[in-house]
């Protein structure tokens, strides 16, 4: 049995739509040819995106006594329903609502078709081996009518001006104050009778937590927990043992007790009022605390717990708490119990290497520990971390991106996009282009683009220029209003950037490519380095324009394409009457009489500079050679863009720095624009 996805409804960040977690079946993991990436589900996302609520939900429906509270309802669920209201509309009433959607086949064990059988309907009878069903649950109010009438009362007392801060708080308390119940049904939406069903009799969770206090002795505790169930196990009954030591210490420390310190004791004080007694004390709890000396071994020296490093010490941690879970787990598995183990934000305090081989380092403890077991480990396991190196570990390990659930916040609620390989790339080119452009996105995610899943914006741009100056810019001149943000600039050629629009449209992050308009010239405006001044009848070869202006004419260009969270810019427009062919000309045209962008260009080309402006200096020359400045730097734009760099940071009066192009402007004030919305949740 396993959970084949959970939908979250007005729970905490989550609201009524893209809230549904998928998971991984356990089946494609423990059992043979063990590999954790193929078995684990991946949930990532920044802080604070809404990666715990998903474990949170689901230890509190699987507890013994399930109750939420008015804070782990959606905020501007619960807004919009006290705005109705107020307008004496009590249609809504406050209700959390959970899906799980389990998947079991026709083997499952006869103890827990009883369970089970409440949710089993007519669609779920058929003869195909793998089957699932549905389990719906609400928490909803038991009394409506009562809670109503609270609410009016709080309505009558707090929905005035001077009041309207405090409407909200006792609308809470209100909620706080009301009698919930959890009810379960069926797909059919039929309830099922509260002594047949107990969702804690069907799943069972193992929640390894992010490891923020490793201390001293943390490994010796979590390996203690180990050794005294394998006690337990065997079946040594450890209390007699330990009463027969304190029997026996106690009977010889009787003569030092009476004959040493009591005589001494006796001589200053009446021996019928006062008398010690000494006595072995010695407990299970006592025992296991200090049973077990962790040590490692370094060089050959021995050297105490207390000196791990906190990366090994977390990592060893993890691996403990593994181990425990298979020692303990029935050796004939009799139960089919749902298990799943979360592991939350496993790489506190590793360092990135170790990161990155996180789950090849589990994988192999696993298989480690499983080798020779006769252990059928049916679970599955679920990882969140906001780290993009065990993404890429993911990833890379799996060759895949599926079963990977990542969650952003673009209106302040939880947005879960589950990835598949099959919706990276949704072109309808041939087969074999599709696979090749997946392949190619595996591999290159790797180097840092992984961020990606991180960044508050993207920004994709065709050169080292581009990206030097965009990450000054950003950082420097406050006036741009993006500095509080976390913006990931990646270096990709333009062919190559559109494999990943499908993703980032996916991923709904507002993201600029950066493009160059890339006119087609003639030979002879090669050789000459003729300047473009008309686009009448001109033509691109850039792929990125090709594709979203359906063809390679841009005679009648349009400043920008936009595609729902992506923004194509390039050079639309003419500047000192000419139309650049990419960013270095752009920058060119646009600040030819620039004391830092001469500086520069004298630095890089100091021949052709003092070729093309003369002495004494006429800067407007670099207008009409913009083009053929542009060729000279071709091989030579890391120089330039780090010359460009050093005499930018050298000059504090931001007003002498040169101006990025207007066309690069507008989309950063589309980028602004885009992160002040979902910043105020629209």
């Amino acid at each position: 049995m396993y959970l084949k996805s959970l939908q979250i409804t007005n729970f905490r960040k989550f609201s009524n739509n893209e809230n549904i977690i998928e998971f991984v079946d356990s089946k494609k993991s423990l059992q043979e040819n063990i590999n954790i990436a193929l078995a684990t589900t991946l949930i990532v996302g920044k802080n604070n995106s809404g990666k715990t609520t998903i474990t949170k939900a689901l230890e509190i429906l699987t507890s013994s006594s399930p109750k939420f509270y008015a804070n782990d309802f959606n905020f501007r669920y619960l807004n919009n329903i006290l705005t109705e209201y107020k307008e004496n509309n009590f249609e809504n009433i406050p209700t959390l609502i959970f899906k799980l959607f389990i998947g079991f086949d026709k083997n499952i064990k006869t103890d827990l078709v009883t369970n089970i059988f409440p949710f089993m309907t007519i669609e779920n009878t058929n003869d195909s081996y793998e089957q699932s069903f549905e389990i719906n649950i609400k928490y909803e109010i038991v009394e409506t009518e009562t809670f109503i009438n609270n609410v009016k009362a709080i309505l009558e007392k707090y929905n005035t001006e001077n009041k309207k801060d405090l409407l909200f708080q006792k609308f809470l308390e209100a909620l706080n104050n009301t009698s919930f119940e959890l009810i379960y049904l069926n797909s059919n939406n039929e309830p099922i009778e509260k002594n047949k069903f107990k969702l804690a009799n069907l799943i069972k969770i193992e929640h390894i937590r992010a490891n923020k206090n490793i201390s001293d002795t943390s490994l010796s505790e979590t390996f203690n927990k180990i050794i005294r169930y394998k006690y337990d196990m065997k079946g040594v009954d450890l209390d007699d043992k330990i009463e027969g030591i304190n029997e026996n210490i106690t009977s010889e420390i009787k003569d030092f007790n009476d004959s040493l310190i009591n005589n001494v004791l006796h001589k200053i004080e009446d021996n019928k009022r006062f008398q010690v007694k000494l006595s072995s004390d010695l407990t299970i709890e006592k025992l296991m605390k200090s049973l077990i000396k962790y040590e490692y071994t370094e060089q050959g020296l021995h050297i105490p717990e207390g000196q791990f490093g906190l990366g090994y010490a977390n990592l060893m941690s993890i691996i403990g708490h593994l181990i425990d879970y298979i020692e303990k787990y029935p050796n004939e598995e009799n139960n089919s119990k749902l298990n799943l183990i979360f592991i939350e934000e496993p790489e506190a305090f590793m360092h990135p290497q170790m990161q990155e081989l996180f789950i090849t380092n589990i994988n192999e403890a696993i298989k480690e520990l499983l080798n020779g077991s006769s252990k059928k480990i049916n679970t599955q396991i679920v990882i969140t971390t906001h780290s993009a190196h065990i993404l890429n570990s993911k990833i890379h390990t799996s060759n895949s991106f599926n079963n990977i659930s990542y969650i952003s916040t673009p209106n302040n609620e939880a947005n879960v996009v589950n990835l598949h390989d099959e919706i990276i790339i949704t072109s309808e080119e041939d087969k074999t282009k599709k696979l090749n452009d997946l392949k190619f996105i595996k591999k290159h995610i790797k180097f840092k683009v992984s961020d990606m899943f991180f960044a508050d914006a993207i920004i994709f741009v065709e050169g080292v220029t581009e990206e030097t100056l965009l990450s000054f810019y950003i950082d420097n001149h406050e006036t741009l209003g993006l500095n509080k943000y976390y913006i990931a600039i990646f270096n990709i050629n333009g062919a190559h950037g559109l494999v990943y629009h499908d993703l980032i449209k996916l991923l709904k992050i507002p993201t600029i490519v950066i493009t160059d308009l890339d006119i087609k010239r003639t030979d002879d405006e090669k050789i000459n380095f003729t300047p473009i001044n008309s686009l009448d009848a001109r033509t691109t070869t850039n792929a990125t324009i090709q594709k979203y202006k359906g063809s390679d004419d841009i005679s009648n260009i349009t400043d920008h394409y936009e595609d729902e969270n992506l923004y194509i810019t390039y050079q639309s427009e003419a500047v000192e009457e000419y139309y650049a062919t990419s960013l270095e000309e752009a920058f060119i045209l646009q600040n030819h009489d620039n004391n830092i962008l001469n500086n520069a260009i004298k630095e890089v080309k100091p021949k052709i500079y003092e070729e093309i402006v003369g002495n004494p200096e006429t800067r407007k020359n670099l207008v009409d050679n913009s083009y053929k400045l542009q060729n000279k730097l071709s091989k030579s734009k890391s120089d330039f863009a780090n010359w460009l760099l050093y005499y930018l940071s050298i000059e504090d009066d931001k007003e002498k720095h040169p101006k990025l192009p207007n066309y690069i402007n507008s989309a950063l004030d589309w980028l602004k624009t885009k992160l002040a919305l979902a910043n105020d949740g629209q």
